[in-house]
């Protein structure tokens, strides 16, 4: 992730930070899904291993495809006009597809090795993609003269929740158990190691994350720290939601479990 974006325009400035914290909340969400995929294998729990794949194959379907569809809407003919941005979008736009392609081959695996290694790969390839998105395609974008991000940004939204109602989503998180269906996550919690998340994007990741931990399930933390000022924003984000319990106090690393009420 850059560290500073040069913006033509105080609002576009907000509107890459915007989108580069949006970034943080998908990939944490991933994360977390991928996690309990891999987690309920490692446990040999072929059932909650197809379970946590079914979720990761629907969440992406609602959240992660109409997020790729909108960009293609609005972002990327805006970037493919400039000098610099022709091969980058046609790159770009390969890679969509290769995640629609791993996104079919995981709901496809029909055990828990073929459904590990595509929901780890999906994982490998979004974190890439999102990657040359906030360093080469929003800094380009920022740069350049008569073009407005944060116009875009608003294009992206409204086309985001329309490729959400076309695939059919019936909540914006979709289901990850995150609804009332009476799933829940396979043996053990995933974990989510915060240690190396940059700073401007870590409390996005995490809320990405928590966001995906369904009723009755949990997650556990890595922090660099305690992380006192982290506790408030979820408490005040979803107030009563989640038990927080301390499994370790530094001095390297501090982790915490979070279980999700019923």
């Amino acid at each position: 992730m850059t560290d500073v974006v040069f913006a033509s325009t105080e609002a576009d400035a907000t509107a890459a930070t915007a989108i580069e914290q949006h970034h943080a909340e998908l990939s944490g969400a991933l994360a977390a899904r991928v996690e309990a995929v891999l987690t309920a294998a490692v446990h040999g729990d072929g059932a909650a291993t197809l379970t946590a794949r079914q979720a990761l194959v629907t969440w992406s379907r609602a959240e992660l495809l109409p997020h790729a569809a909108a960009e293609e809407k609005a972002l990327y003919p805006a970037t493919h006009g400039l000098d610099r941005g022709r091969l980058l979008v046609e790159g770009m736009l390969a890679e969509h597809q290769v995640l629609i392609g791993l996104i079919d081959e995981l709901a496809a695996a029909g055990d828990t090795v073929r459904a590990g290694a595509a929901a780890r790969a999906l994982q490998v390839v979004f974190g890439n993609h999102l990657e040359k998105e906030n360093e080469l395609v929003l800094p380009l974008l920022t740069e350049a003269p008569g073009i407005s991000l944060a116009g875009l940004l608003q294009d992206m939204e409204q086309e985001f929740a329309a490729e959400q109602e076309a695939a059919g989503a019936q909540e914006a998180g979709g289901c990850g158990h995150g609804c009332s269906c009476g799933e829940t996550d396979g043996p053990g919690y995933p974990e989510l190691d915060a240690r190396n998340v940059p700073h401007a994007i870590r409390h996005a990741t995490i809320f990405g994350a928590l966001d995906a931990v369904a009723p009755g399930g949990g997650l556990v933390l890595i922090a660099p720290h305690d992380p006192l000022p982290l506790l408030a924003q979820i408490e005040q984000r979803w107030a009563g939601v989640f038990a927080v319990n301390y499994l370790e106090r530094g001095p390297e690393a501090w982790r915490l479990s979070f279980t999700r009420a019923h």
